[in-house]
């Protein structure tokens, strides 16, 4: 199988990388020149045989639409396009409805495993026809991990399911990261807790709380004990917000998720080694940017 992919920002590389090593071949396209395989979409295009399936993997927002039009108006009818990266689902609708029109089928998959994905590999949430699915299965099984794929893989359901997915996981993930964090400014702010990083180090076996987050927040204070070099200010990268506001719009309630969203506000504010931590997690398992401590 041959595929195009359309971004080679960290994830896009790594994720090329792993097709390779799994069998798939891949032309990247990228607009830095240092990592692309080709010098522009059109050459792209003609290095994927019809029919296509092309993966983009861009940032949301105004850069997935610009390369999703360019496409609707480069690709020719039964190409498949796959939304790998962050989209929010109402856009994914959108995007296959703009590109069914033309006669181009369209998935999105949600993508779990930020810079470490090249070496675990991927959780993938897929969203589209049954058909497109398995016509693009080659490429999740690249992607995912070794053993069952009911592990690391799930096609969600129609357009938009998957991101959808991947958004709740990402709201899970703020108010996991912020129980970590709660929890270890509390450790560290009582005198008699002699070794902060060991007693992390000693829940990652037998118990209730061990994760791979637990082993990322070790790895975190191995390299810098006391998050010295870094700034509480947390982004959110838009997931976080959308569950949220899914949460209101469904009427469920969702506090543990909100209020590590307000939390991340708050740290804009105010110095926090909670929020010390979160950043050095999301460093840890996303390659995002810390700020330098003030």
């Amino acid at each position: 199988m041959h595929i195009g992919l359309i971004g080679l920002g960290k994830m896009g590389f790594n994720m090329r990388e792993r097709l390779r090593v799994g069998g798939i071949e891949v032309t990247g396209f990228d607009r830095n020149p240092d990592v692309t395989d080709v010098a522009s979409v059109e050459d792209l295009l003609a290095a994927v045989p019809t029919p296509r399936i092309i993966w983009v993997m861009v940032p949301s927002g105004a850069i997935t639409d610009a390369v999703i039009t360019e496409l609707g108006d480069k690709l020719d009818q039964g190409d498949l396009v796959i939304d790998g990266g962050n989209s929010r689902f109402t856009e994914d609708q959108r995007h296959g409805e703009i590109l069914a029109a033309k006669g181009i089928r369209f998935a999105d998959c949600g993508v779990s495993g930020g810079v470490w994905g090249l070496q675990n590999g991927y959780g993938l949430m897929a969203g589209g026809a049954v058909e497109d699915i398995q016509r693009a299965m080659p490429v999740f099984d690249a992607l995912r991990p070794e053993g069952d794929r009911a592990d690391s893989f799930v096609h969600v359901g129609d357009v938009g399911a998957g991101h959808y997915a991947k958004m709740v996981h990402n709201g899970i993930e703020y108010g996991l990261m912020q129980a970590y964090a709660e929890g270890y400014e509390l450790l560290a702010a009582k005198d008699i807790i002699t070794d902060l990083p060991g007693t992390f180090r000693a829940w990652q076996k037998g118990t209730v709380v061990r994760s791979w987050l637990l082993d990322l927040m070790v790895k975190a204070l191995d390299e810098d004990p006391g998050l010295e070099t870094i700034d509480d200010y947390v982004e959110d990268s838009g997931e976080g917000r959308w569950t949220v506001e899914e949460a209101i719009a469904n009427a469920v309630p969702a506090p543990a998720i909100t209020a590590a969203l307000f939390a991340r506000f708050a740290s804009r504010e105010d110095t926090s080694p909670a929020m010390k931590m979160v950043s050095a997690l999301r460093h840890q398992f996303g390659g995002h940017a810390t700020r330098p401590a003030k």
